[in-house]
C-alpha cells in the first residue's frame, strides 16, 4: 500500500494527527514496560489492567509499575519516571481512552481473551484513536475482525521486542484494511519519538523477527545434538564470537523464558502446515522438560542455566543435572572466528572437519536456505529479513549480509550442494531469483539501488518517510553503500573534520575520532583544538560527535602508561596540561560548539563534553568522571566544570544557600566514579544542562546537533567570558572528608578509596582557602594538574591501572 502523506512536506490526509498520549492495555512484563519507555520519552502514558478483587482496583497496575524500579536492565531512565504512569482498570477508568490517540493492547497471548478486551475497549476509543496489538505471532487480520468494521481501518500490529528500552526492533504490522497514512503517523512517531527501528512486516505467523529467529534457535538445538556440543560451548560459539549477542542461543532463551519461546515455537507448528521445514518445528525434548519442571529460564532461576553464589551452571541433559559450564570454543575454530575476511571465514568454516566449524556452518547454511526460501512470503525485501535480525536479536549482520559478503555465488553452491546431499533440514530448493537474473548478476540482494524484492523481481529502496532523513550516518547493509556523503575538510589518522552536503546546515562543521573507543590520544586533543582552528576561520559552529558510539571512553591510558614508565610524571605533565588546554580552547572558542553524545562519555570524554557550549544527548548516554575507578581524580577540567557549575547552580537558586549544598552531589559522584544510566540520569548529575536537548534515536543525533549548533550561530551566540567563581574552601573540605571517613569506617571505601576521594573534596573545593574565595579556572585546573599527578606516582594506583589495562575491570585495592 502506497502512502498519502508527500514525501517531502510530510503534509497529508493524516498530517496534523498527532501521538500525543498513549493507552497500554496489559500491565504484565511486556505492557509495563512499553509504558515505561512512554515515559522515558515523554509521552504521557495509561497502565490498564483488570480491576483488583478487593482493596484499591488499580492495585495490579500500581504493584506493575513499582516492579518497573526493580528490574533489570532497568526499563525506566530515571526510578521516578514511574510515577508520570497513570494507573487504571477497565471497569472504572475506559474514560480515559477518549484522550488517548494511540491504544496498544500487549496482553497473553490468548486470541479469545484478545476478542473479549476489543469489544470492551471499542466503544470507549476515540475516532481517530490508532488501534494495534502488540502480538508477537498471532494474526493481525483475524484480531482486526473482532473490531467494527469502521474501526479496521485504524488497527494494526506493532510488535516490541523485549526489552523495550534496549531493543531496538518494533514490527509493524499492516491488514489489507489499514489505513497506509495513519500505518506512516504510527512509524514516524516510533522512529523519533520512541527511538525505535521499524520494519514492516506481512502478517504471517511470527511476523519477520521470529520467523526466522526462532527457527535459528530450532536449528540450533538440532545441530548441537547432532555434533554433540554442550549449552555452555555452543554459547560460546553462537555468541560474539559469530557476531552476535554475548548471550549466544540457550543463555538467550533463558532470558527471553523457555515458555515464551515454546509458544513461539507452537505457533510455527501450529499455523504453518505447508512449510517445508515444518518436521522441524517440534519442541525440543529438552526443552518440553524444562518447562514441566518450572525451570522457566531466568525468570525462575533456572533453565538451560543455574546460578548457585557466583559459579554459573549449565544443564547436562544426559544426566538432567546441572554442572559446572564455561567451556570455550577450540583453538582452530576460534582462529578461523577470528579471521577478518568474510569469504575466507565461511569457506574455512566450510571446509574443516571440526565438529564445532561443522556445526557453524550448518547453522548458518540453514539460516540462509529457510530466509531465501521464504523470503517472499514474509518480508517485502531481503533487507528487511536482514534488519529484523540486526535490531531484534542482536546480529552484527543478517543471512543475507553474511551470504553476501562471503560470496554469493560460491555459498549458493554449497547449499545447493547440501540440499542434493540430504544434509540440510529441507530439500526445498533454493528460489530461482537466488541463481539467476538481477540477484546473480548483482552478487547479492542488497545493492546501491535497493534490496531484493522476490514478487516484484526488482531491487527496492529504503522507506521514503521525511523521519528517516533526519538519519545521518545509519548503518548500512553490506552492498547498500554509505548513506551520507562526507565532505572531509582535514583527516589524520586520529580525527576527521568534515561536512554534510545539502539539505544539512553548510556552515556547520563535524569533528570525528577514530581511535578505537574514540579514546583522546594527544593525537586526537592537538585535533580538537585543530578542529576549533578550523571552525573559526571558516565556519560558524563546530559539532563533536561520532557515526558510532561511543562518544569516548576517555584519555588513551595506553598511550600514557608507556610516557609514564619512561620519564616519570614530569614526562605526562605536558600530555595532561595539554587536555586542559584542549577542553579551555573548545570552552572559549569564537563559535559554538556542541557535543552529539552517545554510548559511553567517560573520563576525558565527559570533560570535553561538558566544556562545550551546548550538548545534544541520545537517551541511551551513560556520562561520567570515573578516573577515582583506577586510583586518579579527572584531571582535564572535570573538577573544575564541578566547582564552576555548583557556583553557578548556587546563584541560580538560592544564593544564600551553602555553596556544599550544590558541590555535594558533584563530589559524592566524582568519588565513587558514578556513571549516569541515562541523559535523564545524567541532567540530574548534572553533566548535561537542563537545556540541552535528548533524542530517542541514535541516529538523529547529528542531525540534531547540527541544527542546534546552526542555530546558536545564528542566534548571536557570544562565547562565555572568563570569570572568577566562588569555592567551598577548607571548611568544604572538612566536611566531605567526615562523611569519607563514615564511609571507610563502614567498609565501603577502601583506604586508598578514601585517598583518591580526599583529593577529589580537596581539588573540588578550591583547596585550603577561606569558604566564598574567588579563584579562576587556571587556580582549579593547576590543583587538578597536580593531584592527577600525585596519585599517579602511588603504586596501589599503578596497581589500578595495571589492571584495567589487562581485565577491563577495575581493581579494588
Amino acid at each position: 500500500m502506497q502512502s498519502s502523506i508527500d514525501p517531502v512536506s510530510g503534509a497529508g490526509q493524516n498530517a496534523r494527527q498527532h501521538i500525543r498520549k498513549v493507552a497500554v492495555c496489559g500491565a504484565g512484563v511486556m505492557g509495563a514496560q512499553i509504558a515505561a519507555h512512554c515515559v522515558n520519552a515523554g509521552v504521557p502514558v495509561v497502565l490498564f489492567d483488570l480491576a483488583a478483587k478487593e482493596g484499591d482496583k488499580n492495585a495490579n497496575v500500581v504493584r506493575a509499575i513499582a516492579q518497573l524500579k526493580k528490574l533489570k536492565p532497568a526499563p525506566l531512565g530515571a526510578p521516578d519516571l514511574a510515577d508520570l504512569i497513570t494507573p487504571a482498570n477497565y471497569d472504572d477508568d475506559l474514560g480515559l481512552l477518549a484522550g488517548c490517540d494511540l491504544v496498544i493492547e500487549a496482553i497473553a497471548e490468548r486470541l479469545d481473551w484478545k476478542r473479549d478486551l476489543y469489544q470492551k475497549l471499542a466503544p470507549a476509543i476515540g475516532p481517530d484513536t490508532m488501534i494495534a496489538s502488540n502480538t508477537s505471532g498471532l494474526s493481525i487480520t483475524e484480531l482486526s475482525n473482532s473490531l467494527p468494521e469502521g474501526e479496521r481501518r485504524r488497527y494494526c500490529g506493532v510488535h516490541f521486542f523485549n526489552p523495550p528500552r534496549y531493543m531496538p526492533l518494533v514490527e509493524l504490522i499492516p491488514t489489507e484494511a489499514t489505513d497506509p497514512a495513519l500505518l506512516d503517523v504510527l512509524e514516524t512517531f516510533l522512529v523519533s519519538q520512541l527511538g525505535k527501528s521499524v520494519v514492516r512486516a506481512k502478517d504471517t505467523p511470527n511476523f519477520v523477527g521470529n520467523r526466522i529467529g526462532v527457527f535459528g534457535m530450532l536449528s540450533t538445538f538440532i545441530q548441537a545434538d547432532k555434533y554433540g556440543l554442550s549449552y555452555d560451548l555452543v554459547d560460546d560459539l553462537t555468541g560474539t564470537r559469530l557476531g552476535r549477542a554475548k548471550s549466544g542461543t540457550f543463555r538467550t532463551a533463558d532470558v527471553v523464558g523457555l515458555d515464551t519461546l515454546a509458544h513461539v515455537i507452537g505457533t510455527m507448528r501450529d499455523q504453518l502446515p505447508d512449510d517445508p521445514f515444518r518436521a522441524h518445528f517440534a519442541e525440543p525434548a529438552v526443552l518440553t522438560a524444562l518447562i514441566e519442571k518450572g525451570a522457566l529460564g531466568q525468570k525462575t532461576g533456572a533453565g538451560f542455566y543455574r546460578k548457585e553464589g557466583k559459579a554459573i551452571l549449565r544443564l547436562d541433559p544426559a544426566k538432567q543435572e546441572y554442572v559446572p559450564g564455561g567451556a570455550h570454543a577450540s583453538e582452530a575454530v576460534a582462529a578461523i572466528l577470528a579471521e577478518r575476511n568474510p569469504a575466507k571465514r565461511l569457506k574455512a568454516l566450510h571446509d574443516s572437519d571440526q565438529p564445532e566449524a561443522q556445526f557453524l556452518w550448518a547453522i548458518l547454511r540453514d539460516s540462509f536456505h529457510y530466509s531465501a526460501v521464504h523470503l517472499a512470503d514474509i518480508a517485502d525485501t531481503a533487507a528487511h529479513i536482514d534488519l529484523a535480525m540486526k535490531w531484534g536479536f542482536g546480529h552484527a549482520q543478517g543471512p543475507f549480509e553474511i551470504w553476501q559478503a562471503a560470496g554469493w555465488r560460491e555459498v549458493a553452491g554449497w547449499i545447493a550442494d547440501d540440499i542434493k546431499a540430504g544434509k540440510t533440514l529441507s530439500d526445498a530448493p533454493l528460489p530461482s531469483w537466488v541463481t539467476e537474473g538481477p540477484v546473480w548478476e548483482a552478487q547479492g540482494v542488497h545493492t546501491p539501488q535497493g534490496s531484493w524484492n522476490p514478487r516484484a523481481g526488482r531491487f527496492q529502496g529504503r522507506s521514503q518517510l521525511p523521519v528517516y532523513a533526519r538519519q545521518i550516518g545509519a548503518p548500512r547493509l553490506v552492498g547498500e553503500g554509505d548513506s551520507v556523503v562526507q565532505n572531509v575538510l582535514y583527516e589524520n589518522d586520529a580525527i576527521r573534520c568534515w561536512t554534510l552536503d545539502d539539505p544539512h546546515p553548510q556552515d556547520v562543521l563535524i569533528a570525528s575520532f577514530k581511535t578505537k573507543m574514540h579514546t583522546l590520544s594527544p593525537d586526537v586533543v592537538r585535533g580538537v583544538m585543530h578542529a576549533v582552528d578550523l571552525a573559526e576561520a571558516s565556519y560558524s559552529a563546530l559539532v563533536i560527535g561520532q557515526s558510532d558510539d561511543p562518544f569516548s571512553a576517555g584519555a588513551d591510558l595506553k598511550a600514557l602508561l608507556p610516557v609514564f614508565e619512561q620519564g616519570g610524571a614530569q614526562a605526562v605533565e605536558p600530555i595532561e596540561q595539554e587536555m586542559q588546554d584542549m577542553v579551555m580552547r573548545v570552552r572559549y572558542a569564537q563559535v559554538p560548539v556542541v557535543a552529539a553524545v552517545a554510548g559511553l562519555a567517560l573520563g576525558g570524554g565527559c570533560e570535553l563534553s561538558v566544556h562545550c557550549a551546548a550538548r545534544v544527548a541520545h537517551f541511551e548516554t551513560y556520562i561520567g568522571l570515573v578516573e577515582a575507578g583506577i586510583g586518579l581524580v579527572p584531571g582535564a577540567g572535570g573538577l573544575t566544570y564541578c566547582a564552576r557549575r555548583a557556583a553557578e547552580l548556587q546563584a541560580l537558586g538560592a544564593p544564600d544557600a551553602p555553596l556544599l549544598a550544590y558541590l555535594k552531589r558533584f563530589a559524592l559522584g566524582v568519588a565513587t566514579a558514578r556513571v549516569s544510566a541515562s541523559a535523564l540520569e545524567a541532567k540530574e548529575i548534572g553533566y548535561l544542562l537542563p537545556s540541552d536537548p535528548i533524542v530517542m534515536n541514535r541516529h538523529e543525533l547529528l542531525y540534531v546537533a547540527t541544527r542546534v549548533a546552526h542555530a546558536m550561530a545564528q542566534s548571536c551566540w557570544r562565547a562565555p567570558m572568563a570569570r572568577r567563581f566562588p569555592v567551598a574552601g577548607r571548611d568544604g573540605i572538612a566536611t566531605l572528608k567526615a562523611q569519607l571517613v563514615n564511609m571507610k569506617v563502614g567498609g565501603f571505601i577502601s583506604d586508598h578509596d578514601y585517598l583518591v576521594a580526599g583529593k577529589v573534596a580537596q581539588v573540588m573545593c578550591g583547596g585550603d582557602v577561606d569558604p566564598g574565595s574567588l579563584v579562576d579556572e587556571a587556580w582549579m585546573l593547576k590543583h587538578e594538574r597536580d593531584a592527577f599527578l600525585e596519585l599517579l606516582v602511588h603504586p596501589k594506583t599503578q596497581e589500578r591501572i595495571t589492571g584495567m589495562l589487562k581485565t577491563g575491570k577495575p581493581v579494588r585495592n
